[in-house]
């Protein structure tokens, strides 16, 4: 019998991340953070006036999960949309600076780039809390040759890959068609799936990973229902091998196609500092792990590890290799 690799600390997995070929495909939008302090109260309205310090722009939604696995040390192969903009500009440099990511799947659109601008405010030596958060998107529909070009590249990278993750946050990225061919390419290779608005349509799959809203949502139970009808029923309605529900200060919970359950205890504190992007954390190194090797629970595991280090950090952020393998040494303390 095959002995399994010797992981006692999962350590074997993630020395494994480093160049395995991750394509993401999805929506991919720009996290603008202001930062201010507040001064004084204006005259005009009751509201308190920030001085502006500084902005800075990062990757967000599915460019989040990919500056993670770039972090993590896959090379990562992008399909998606990016406007013509200077914000779109700006976003493409910081992807483009990377080693570990390959742009040439992104395409520059005539349109703005969907952008979620967030207001922190804060004295210097204190942390700046969100005060208030602005969405653009100007719902512009892809063209027909631009979801041509879209399909022509997904062709052309997802048979070189080691998995792909789907990163669909209802912007127009990932339709139909593009969900019918990551089924197909399901049968030969690790397609994990991670939406917003639409996880019904993602049946067949390899895995999904909602968080327990969305998991109850899916399920069409109420959230008072156990958390093992909800992902027996999911299961056997949507054909995948696995279900990873993340469920906020009580862990992760894992759901397999033979009919196992894993509860899996929050890595870390539970009084978290910023959740924002941590759903992007976890698919990116849930599917980094299977393309490494690992199986379902050990992946899981893993991305529980990453999840608890990126929610102690403030705004969309990445977890490194480093601070993964602190981690997992020292039971989830950083």
């Amino acid at each position: 019998m095959k002995r399994k690799p010797e992981s006692g600390s999962l350590a074997y997995f993630i020395d494994h991340f480093a160049g395995k070929k991750i394509c993401v495909v999805g929506d991919i939008i720009a996290d603008v953070y202001i930062f201010g302090k507040p001064y004084r109260l204006s005259r005009e309205a009751p509201v308190v006036v920030v001085k502006y310090e500084q902005s800075k722009i990062y990757p967000g939604s599915a460019g989040n999960t990919i500056n993670n696995l770039a972090a993590m040390g896959a090379k990562v192969y992008p399909v998606g949309f990016i406007g013509s903009d200077s914000i779109g500009g700006k976003l493409l440099d910081f992807l483009s600076g990377s080693e570990n990511i390959d742009t040439g799947g992104i395409i520059r659109h005539a349109g703005e780039t969907i952008t979620k601008t967030r207001i922190l405010a804060g004295d210097t030596h204190v942390s700046k809390q969100q005060v208030i958060r602005i969405d653009r998107d100007d719902h512009r529909k892809n063209t027909v040759k631009e979801k041509m070009l879209f399909m022509e590249n997904l062709a052309g990278i997802a048979p070189h890959v080691d998995a792909i993750i789907v990163s669909d946050y209802g912007h127009g990225a990932v339709n139909n068609k593009v969900i019918e061919f990551m089924k197909d390419a399901a049968k030969r290779t690790t397609v994990v799936g991670d939406s917003r608005y639409s996880l019904k349509k993602y049946a067949g799959l390899t895995m999904i990973t909602p968080n327990e809203s969305e998991a109850y949502a899916l399920a069409g139970l109420p959230e008072d229902a156990p958390i093992e009808e909800v992902g027996k029923k999911v299961l056997s309605g949507m054909n995948l091998k696995g279900l990873l529900v993340t469920r906020g200060n009580r862990g992760m919970s894992l759901f397999l196609k033979g009919g196992k359950v894993h509860h899996i205890p929050i890595s870390g504190k539970d009084d978290v500092t910023d959740v924002t992007g941590a759903g992007d954390t976890v698919c990116a190194a849930v599917a980094l792990s299977l393309a490494s090797g690992a199986d379902f629970l050990d992946a899981a595991k893993i991305a529980n590890y990453a999840a608890g280090i990126v929610v102690m950090k403030r705004g969309t952020a990445t977890v490194t290799l480093a601070e993964l393998r602190k981690s997992i040494q020292n039971g989830g303390k950083i």
